[in-house]
């Protein structure tokens, strides 16, 4: 793809991206008050206090991204080389923003409001990396790595609501667990940004952010497993997480991340 292209298609990819910020921006508003209202009445008024805590801090980032976008659109205006960068950075943001939300309010009966903005940001995630020439290895275990990013987010919302309805140990476990799958969702993002980069410390920024999905899922899932009698979706996180762990520690991932997947592993 020549340059010129690329950043014509990279600046309307960018004008999607804040495009994709303001309807985060009413999607959020708009659903906010009514998903709370729809859990509290049905009895899951716990469900209803994570809503009111998880959506503003998805709100916060999601919609900032916007403005990542505006400098990304900056960036390729003046065919900057870090542009398709910084708006990989903006869509991570935003997929995380747009995923989980569809989660209580489809539980609520409200649909799912921001299925729009996770679908344009799905695109544009992919489309920074063609735009930066990614090789397809890398996209491979960047897509993996996301999916570990999303699902640890996840499970360190879940302790919000299991915290109000729980008693001692677990109450305890479910307060300590919280934050650690959120900082490890961090973590694995961090990860997926220094892997673009070929950054000499991705490989054990990798095994911290796979450990503490691990730490953080791993007893909330077997504990789900034993109380409800059925698999657990406290556990996709930690299980991808153990997968990624092994494969980040191969020999060949770590030569992979340092040709950026240009030659064979």
């Amino acid at each position: 793809m020549k340059m010129k292209m690329k950043n014509n298609l990279g600046s309307l990819f960018a004008i999607m991206g804040i495009v994709a910020a303001l309807m985060l921006f009413y999607s959020l508003a708009a659903s906010y008050n009514p998903v709370i209202d729809a859990h509290v009445l049905a009895g899951e008024s716990d469900e209803g206090n994570s809503v009111r805590i998880v959506y503003a801090v998805l709100g916060w980032f999601g919609i900032s991204a916007g403005a990542l976008w505006a400098a990304v659109l900056y960036g390729f205006r003046k065919k900057e080389s870090w542009a398709w960068y910084l708006g990989l950075i903006a869509a991570t943001i935003q997929m995380l923003a747009s995923f989980f939300p569809m989660i209580p309010a489809a539980d609520g009966g409200m649909g799912t409001p921001t299925v729009g903005v996770f679908m344009i940001v799905g695109v544009l995630w992919f489309a920074m990396l063609l735009i930066g020439g990614v090789g397809k290895k890398i996209i491979t275990l960047a897509f993996v790595s996301g999916l570990a990013y999303v699902l640890t987010f996840i499970d360190g919302v879940a302790p919000i609501s299991k915290y109000q309805t729980s008693t001692g140990l677990w109450n305890g476990v479910y307060v300590m667990s919280q934050q650690i799958n959120w900082w490890g969702s961090a973590v694995w993002a961090i990860f997926i940004f220094s892997i673009l980069k070929r950054k000499s410390w991705s490989v054990p920024v990798g095994v911290a952010a796979a450990t503490m999905s691990m730490i953080g899922g791993y007893p909330m899932g077997i504990n789900n497993v034993i109380e409800a009698g059925r698999f657990s979706m406290f556990l996709p996180a930690p299980i991808i997480a153990t997968i990624l762990l092994v494969v980040i520690l191969l020999p060949g991932t770590k030569r992979l991340i340092d040709t950026g997947g240009k030659e064979e592993v």
